[in-house]
């Protein structure tokens, strides 16, 4: 099986290039600034196809998607810079929107994408109002598409969060028990988001969307 996962070279993506080529498949990733820096890399890497690509210009990655089976779609921000163009409507939300339906016209025959089930801390209510819009406009497409909606994701190089923040989440989600009272915005590590969004992307029968917290844990 041949996996492209737009933005490959960051804090989920790599977990899923990872598990992507330890189980032997052929990884594509598709990120602005192409491979993970040199200390994020791990001899898996070799075995990726880092194509230094812009989502929002598919000119420049559109000729690798027919070989694709499944897409992963791990793009996003939590913060916004608008004189850069960074926003969550444009990142979180078009650029999903976009790349699905580049899929669907290649003939891919699954698209995932990781969204949220709840706005990050600190962070305004449009993070999340572009996620649930591009599930939306996903929802019908001519291709299965699977939407993992995490909690919180934790664990080493975090970006998004204060360090004291990550280890809050890591330490409430090293217990199950604990982890549960959190319902659908449960926190999830690194290794288990990666985990289960791999899997929905090459189990056979994967859940309805959205795909809620406990049957991500049971995936993971």
């Amino acid at each position: 099986m041949h996996l492209l996962i737009t933005g490959g070279n960051g804090f989920i993506g790599r977990e899923i290039c990872r598990r992507a080529v330890a189980d032997g498949h052929d990884v594509t990733s598709v990120a602005r600034s192409g491979p993970p820096s040199p200390d994020q890399r791990g001899p898996w890497a070799d075995a990726v196809t880092w194509v230094g690509a812009d989502v929002f210009n598919p000119k420049e990655y559109r000729e690798f998607l027919p070989a694709i089976d499944r897409m992963i779609h791990s793009v996003g921000v939590i913060s916004e810079t608008p004189s850069a163009g960074v926003t969550f409507e444009r990142v979180n939300g078009d650029s999903a929107i976009l790349t699905a339906l580049e899929a669907e016209r290649a003939g891919v025959e699954r698209f995932v994408y990781i969204s949220s089930s709840v706005t990050p801390p600190l962070v305004d209510d449009r993070y999340l109002d572009a996620r649930r819009r591009a599930e939306e406009s996903i929802a019908d497409l001519d291709m299965p598409v699977v939407v993992p909606r995490f909690g919180p994701v934790y664990g080493p190089d975090q970006p998004h969060f204060p360090a004291v923040v990550n280890k809050l989440f890591g330490a409430l989600g090293r217990f199950d028990a604990l982890a549960r009272q959190f319902g659908e915005d449960r926190p999830f590590s690194v290794e288990q988001a990666g985990a289960a969004t791999y899997r929905l992307a090459t189990m056979a029968d994967p859940p309805e969307s959205p795909v809620r917290a406990e049957r991500l844990a049971a995936l993971s």
